[in-house]
């Protein structure tokens, strides 16, 4: 890494630091006006936004680029109408700033209050999806944070376009400037320095495949928030209602491969083997879903693919899916104990004891009883926004919305005490 990149990518956490400083003290309104001059800015400029996407698109499909990804990189008016769309309803949250977290009177007659205040300098890194820039940037404003943001280069020139929007409709609000930068994904070592920028960069919050997070892991020198890899389970038991269980399977596959919160294994309690695995086999098949499966799923279909243990392990983010019979339910346990990726998990039954011994089993972020894993999703739990899906288990964990993009203060006031 040369010392001038590192010099330049710190100045700009430097900036942000400034802009982070003076977001504290802006109220919410000052905020929310700041959030819809954002939206509306990417809808004036869709054009120039779309126009910049087809040139990664281009880029994309020259090198290879399969079509999965091609379609989390792709943007048209409808996408950008919906990214700003995205920071209306993010305006329209209450704000995470302020709020007490806890409060009291001590003995003495000290009075405490824990309350909500921004982390500082959010550092973004993440591939792919474009979106990711508008979001995060929408998140980290509402929350008081000035954001970093160091996409990936197969999207280069669309974040450098929607930054650019984003920034100018921020400073027309009054707002600082810096409250939102890209960082130039041209040179891979500027993810380094961002990683190494300690004491002007907070948090770094990496979304993308496993060697991105690992990299960031491994070489952060700030505090980071792992984001999940999804090698999510989907366990059919014996007491399960075979109809739902079907639908569920269906929608956590194929509703959409390219997420984290995907189905990318099967397992099926034996006792229900005989009467699910030609049902879910013919409809995954219906939907062109390689399945691969262990003996008694190959028995049941000679299209079935021989599975093996780095199948089980695999985060595929395509149509396919890894499935096996077990035994019991506790084999069921130790096979995603093995494999899980600690993102989501599902169970699919009637039997009320049994869903409180998997939930009380496995350790996930997130566990669904009788609901597809394709609700592991801040919007879709009712928390209006996501900045992305927490799978470590410090300070957040889980879909991450406004309040986990804060931090608290103790605020304690008195009269004249001393010690």
């Amino acid at each position: 890494m040369s010392h001038d990149l590192e010099h330049h990518v710190h100045e700009s956490a430097r900036r942000a630091r400034a802009a982070a400083l003076d977001l504290r003290a802006v109220p919410r309104a000052g905020k929310d006006a700041a959030l819809h001059a954002m939206a509306d800015a990417l809808v004036s400029h869709a054009a120039e936004i779309v126009e910049a996407n087809a040139r990664d698109i281009t880029i994309a499909r020259e090198a290879g680029v399969g079509d999965n990804i091609i379609d989390r990189l792709l943007l048209d008016t409808d996408r950008i109408a919906a990214m700003a769309e995205g920071i209306r309803d993010v305006a329209a949250l209450a704000d995470p700033v302020g709020e007490v977290v806890r409060g009291s009177t001590l003995a003495n007659g000290l009075q405490l209050r824990q309350v909500r205040v921004p982390i500082g300098v959010i550092g973004m890194i993440y591939e792919g999806r474009p979106n990711v820039t508008a979001d995060a940037a929408a998140i980290c404003l509402k929350a008081g944070n000035a954001v970093l943001l160091r996409g990936s280069r197969s999207a280069e020139h669309s974040n450098a376009a929607i930054a650019s929007v984003l920034r100018d409709a921020v400073a027309s609000a009054g707002l600082p400037v810096d409250t939102v930068q890209a960082i130039d994904p041209s040179d891979r070592s500027s993810s380094t320095a961002l990683l190494k920028a300690r004491g002007l960069v907070d948090l770094v919050i990496p979304r993308g495949g496993a060697g991105l997070i690992e990299a960031v892991v491994r070489d952060a020198q700030v505090p980071v928030i792992e984001t999940g890899t999804g090698n999510v389970h989907v366990y059919v038991d014996a007491d399960a209602d075979l109809d739902m269980a079907l639908a569920i399977v269906v929608n956590a596959k194929t509703h959409r491969t390219s997420v984290c919160n995907a189905a990318e294994s099967l397992l099926v309690h034996k006792a229900v083997a005989d009467d699910f695995l030609p049902r879910v086999v013919a409809a995954l098949h219906e939907r062109d879903v390689t399945i691969h499966g262990d003996a008694t799923f190959a028995a049941a279909d000679a299209d079935v693919v021989a599975v093996t243990d780095e199948d089980y392990a695999t985060e595929y983010l395509s149509l396919d899916i890894a499935a096996r019979v077990v035994d019991s339910f506790e084999d069921a346990v130790a096979h995603i104990r093995t494999f899980s990726s600690g993102h989501t998990e599902a169970i699919v039954t009637r039997s009320l004891a049994t869903a409180q011994r998997f939930t009380a089993a496995v350790d996930a972020a997130a566990i669904m009883v009788n609901a597809s894993t394709r609700f592991t999703d801040g919007g879709e739990l009712g928390m209006g926004a996501e900045i992305g899906i927490s799978t470590q288990k410090l300070h957040a964990r889980g879909p991450m919305g406004l309040p986990e993009m804060t931090t608290t203060t103790f605020v304690v006031t008195g009269d004249g005490h001393v010690r």
